[in-house]
């Protein structure tokens, strides 16, 4: 007879048992959606539901290491920009209530919740596995972005410096690469960085979602403040280094009326192009930021969530090609517009071409001549 499947229980915090957690984006873990079991802590027949609820502790984050053989990771998403690129790590502990990422946890079989952000993979043997890759003879020279997925310079990045192990390999190489973050830490590397620009062959975007630090610490709670990405364009430009903004992600009823003061901001530190994309809301990340803004911003939560709904064909999240970064319909337009004519005002361009002329490989192959 074949061996009975053996279910994982998975312990579900409902948002009914929960209230906000400080320092942390989720207050709750929903169900992963690849599970078979779950227990819900408000079944009356499981647990007991009539104590007291006592303040949720803040979960300590945890740290695993991940085995993964390769490093760089190919996409053939239509709508996305790039084709190749570099996460350092799987989780993030910055805690962007609102991160698309979140549902990637599920695959390890922790949740888009409270797990994303207090359980994070690191690949810690990361810069080696990236030099095995540029140094094969099948690698294309190409613009890798650092980090398509999670930020490469989430605070535990300041202890462990693979994110910087891997721009040691790139500017031994010569590669170019691409980094978005939302942690100032990214100055940290400037001496790299500047190396790398020489030769066109880097450039950061910084993502400012808001600069109002009463709303980034609860919608960002452990990233940079508003004031501390500022003064990173102010020093990455100062080392000319190409820099931008990222203004990602816009929240309709909550972060668009900020478009124009965030570009003007950035573009007064030293912002030479900006980019946009619209909130989204796959799987878990749906029912997480609407019990995010039932905790925070109650009076906000039925024209936040209206909006988004009209920007994506009546539902809270819409995966379609090319109109899932900037959905569709009237404010979709008008958003659009605004942030153009906010990038005209800033005298914001476009974006710079990195170049591979310069690539390398790291060892010179010696040819004898008989």
């Amino acid at each position: 007879m074949p061996a009975k499947k053996k279910f994982k229980p998975v312990i579900v915090e409902t948002p009914q048992s929960q209230a906000a957690i400080r320092g942390r984006g989720a207050s709750w873990s929903p169900a992963n959606r690849f599970e078979k079991l779950h227990i819900d802590l408000t079944d009356a027949d499981v647990v007991d539901v009539f104590r007291e609820i006592e303040a949720t502790p803040r979960p300590p984050t945890q740290y695993f290491r991940d085995g993964t053989k390769s490093i760089i990771t190919r996409n053939t998403s239509p709508d996305v920009g790039f084709e190749t690129s570099l996460n350092p790590y799987r989780g993030c502990e910055h805690g962007c209530i609102y991160c698309y990422a979140r549902p990637t946890h599920e695959y390890l079989g922790f949740s888009a919740g409270l797990d994303f952000e207090s359980k994070i993979i690191v690949k810690t043997n990361a810069p080696e596995l990236l030099r095995a890759e540029l140094e094969s003879q099948r690698w294309q020279p190409q613009t890798l972005v650092m980090s398509g997925v999670t930020d490469p310079y989430q605070p535990i990045e300041r202890k462990l410096r693979i994110t910087r192990g891997c721009l040691e390999v790139l500017a031994q190489f010569r590669n170019p690469v691409a980094i978005i973050t939302k942690n100032r830490l990214v100055t940290r590397d400037i001496d790299l960085l500047c190396e790398l620009a020489q030769r066109h062959a880097a450039a950061v975007n910084l993502s400012v979602t808001s600069l109002d630090p009463d709303l980034q610490r609860v919608l960002e709670p452990r990233t940079s403040v508003p004031e501390a990405r500022l003064d990173a364009i102010r020093q990455l430009r100062a080392a000319n280094i190409p820099v931008g903004v990222m203004v990602a992600p816009i929240i309709p009823g909550l972060t668009d009326h900020e478009v124009p003061r965030i570009l003007d901001a950035c573009a007064k530190a030293g912002a030479q192009f900006a980019g946009y994309t619209i909130v989204r809301l796959p799987w878990a990340v749906a029912p997480l930021f609407e019990h995010w803004l039932e905790e925070h911003f109650p009076e906000h939560k039925d024209k936040v969530l209206g909006r988004i709904r009209h920007l994506r064909g009546e539902r809270l999240n819409n995966s379609q090609w090319h109109t899932r970064m900037t959905g569709e319909g009237i404010f979709a337009q008008q958003i659009a517009s605004l942030f153009k004519i906010s990038c005209h005002r800033a005298g914001i361009g476009g974006r710079p071409t990195l170049s591979t002329e310069s690539f390398r490989k790291s060892t010179t192959q010696l040819h004898l001549s008989l």
